[in-house]
């Protein structure tokens, strides 16, 4: 006689199979192999989250080959305390034109260290507070230079002859998260004729060059160099919901802007991290992403790359607004959109006939003395961010979720015994000390370490 299995004894069977086809597809979702970008917890302090690791779906451009990795960013700024475990193996030898040295010492007199700052946000490895660079792959040539906030400060910058320097060695981005406003009782030019050579110069070698636009939108609005000079890409501020910042200028000049709120960062002290808003951490981030597509599509030219970028920013214009130039970056289209080779790059464009012109009479007459400037460099205002909320991803990840949701309720709804881990408590809110204020009134709030004894002092 056949005997026939009663539904209670078929039900374990059912529920084993969609318990397995729920982790299969929630597998295949962390995994990527959908097809779609999903969402993922971004890395940083709880209350400085570096939320473009959501919304630009970082870690599926690291999966997919874009990480960095044969790109060359040349930093020129304060130096880079490249002893931080983060930043190990991941700062080349530089050069240093303030003092001796090849760049690897953070020569600023206030603990937040901006150059290590920056280079943590483009390459840092997950470390402290869980502080993540954008392009891990990719390696910092460290060019420091004698700039107003640093031991070894000069009337001379140096930074017409950084960027001669780092064209010379290798350096297939430039990235100059500074600016200084020139004296209008000294010179009419926006950018020094030396600065403009140099860049010149750098164009003709194919690298990238980036600087931030400059944080005075709010309080003057000054033209700074060396975002204003010809052929650089000038980046400007945005937050997390992709209005421009009350700090960030507002110039023709503006080539794009990036995230510049919030943005977490480590100090040149061990141990310490920071939080805060400019125009720097934007073109930071600018400059990562830059790496990403360079690292992706290697056979591409400078040009091509910017070209990239500019072809995919968010709420794109044709012609470029004083707040948000062409548009917003957007670091997942800028890597994955299909875009002609033959792409424009209005950036380069105008400068174009200035560097025909430039090449044409290079070496003809030596560049006229730099007027002094009358204070350098943008570092932005420091200040805690909050947590954004997550982007919703395409239609068909939140369905999947759902479905995927929907089967393991089932299962724990049926199975008779569940193993339930117990969820570690979550750490305490990193609370920030009072603020360091430096030299231009820009405050920096520290999120982790111990309170150093003054804003100055190491």
């Amino acid at each position: 006689m056949t005997r026939r299995t009663s539904p209670r004894r078929r039900l374990p069977v059912i529920v084993r199979l969609l318990a397995g086809f729920a982790t299969l597809l929630a597998a295949l979702l962390a995994a990527g192999l959908l097809g779609v970008p999903t969402a993922s917890a971004a890395p940083g302090p709880v209350n400085a989250p570096e939320y473009w690791f959501d919304t630009w779906h970082i870690p599926q451009l690291w999966r997919a080959g874009a990480r960095g990795q044969g790109i060359t960013i040349a930093e020129i700024d304060t130096g880079v305390n490249a002893q931080l475990p983060e930043l190990a193996g991941r700062v080349l030898r530089g050069k240093d034109f303030g003092a001796p040295g090849d760049g690897r010492v953070d020569r600023s007199t206030d603990p937040f260290g901006h150059g290590t700052a920056m280079a943590s946000i483009m390459v840092a490895r997950r470390g402290t507070l869980g502080i993540t660079g954008i392009a891990p792959g990719a390696r910092i040539l460290p060019i420091a230079v004698p700039l107003s906030g640093t031991t070894d400060r000069s009337p001379d910058d140096h930074v017409a002859d950084a960027i001669r320097w780092a064209a010379d060695h290798g350096a297939k981005i430039i990235t100059m998260a500074l600016g200084g406003v020139r004296d209008p009782q000294t010179t009419n030019e926006p950018c020094p004729s030396d600065e403009q050579t140099a860049i010149y110069y750098a164009l003709r070698k194919g690298a990238i060059l980036l600087a931030a636009a400059g944080n005075q939108g709010d309080s003057g609005n000054a033209v700074e160099q060396p975002g204003v000079c010809l052929g650089v890409v000038s980046v400007g501020a945005v937050n997390r919901n992709d209005k421009v910042a009350s700090f960030s200028a507002r110039h023709k000049y503006v080539s794009f802007d990036a995230p510049g709120v919030g943005v977490p960062s480590l100090g040149r002290i061990p141990g310490q991290a920071y939080a805060g808003n400019g125009t720097s951490q934007a073109t930071a981030l600018a400059s990562g992403i830059t790496a990403l597509v360079w690292s992706k599509y290697p056979a591409l030219t400078g040009r091509q790359v910017v070209a990239r970028l500019l072809a995919t920013l968010d709420n794109r214009t044709a012609q470029p607004t004083p707040a948000y130039g062409y548009g917003i970056l957007d670091g997942y289209r800028a890597v994955t959109a299909d875009v002609p080779a033959d792409a424009a790059d209005p950036v380069y464009a105008r400068a174009l006939p200035f560097l025909e012109r430039d090449q044409a009479f290079a070496g003809a007459t030596p560049p006229a003395p730099k007027p002094a400037a009358t204070g350098v460099r943008s570092t932005g205002t420091f200040d805690i961010g909050t947590a954004p909320r997550l982007q919703v991803p395409q239609v068909i990840v939140g369905f999947c979720l759902g479905v995927a949701g929907l089967l393991a309720l089932v299962a724990l709804l049926v199975v008779p015994v569940v193993l339930r881990r117990r969820r570690p408590p979550m750490p305490d809110e990193p609370r920030p000390h009072l603020p360091l204020v430096d030299e231009h009134g820009v405050e920096w709030h520290q999120i982790l370490g111990p309170e150093p004894p003054t804003a100055n002092g190491a």
